[in-house]
């Protein structure tokens, strides 16, 4: 599923027009990416969890040359799914969606 089609199943699913539900997306998205630049976590319970995680400095390997490289530390986001998310991933029953 691409934005597009995600916004398409919003939109009937919450009963708004495609613009609505593009908006609604884009702010819900808007604010997970300013929350997570400040370094704090964002929890929808039953969902997941998406953090913010460091991961330190290491040595690689140039694939083309076999040359190793310094990688350095950086900042990465992460998905933690929740209980519900995991039960209907592996059950493959998707719930009624709520208004």
């Amino acid at each position: 599923m691409n934005k597009g089609e995600l916004v398409e199943a919003i939109a009937k699913t919450a009963g708004l027009s495609k613009a609505q539900a593009e908006n609604a997306l884009n702010a819900t998205l808007h604010a997970i990416q300013a929350s997570l630049a400040k370094g704090n976590s964002v929890s929808l319970v039953g969902f997941g969890t998406f953090a913010v995680s460091k991961r330190a400095a290491r040595k690689g390997k140039n694939p083309r040359t076999g040359e190793q490289i310094k990688i350095p530390a950086r900042k990465v986001a992460r998905f933690k799914p929740g209980k519900a998310l995991a039960e209907v991933v592996n059950s493959g029953k998707v719930p009624k969606a709520k208004k």
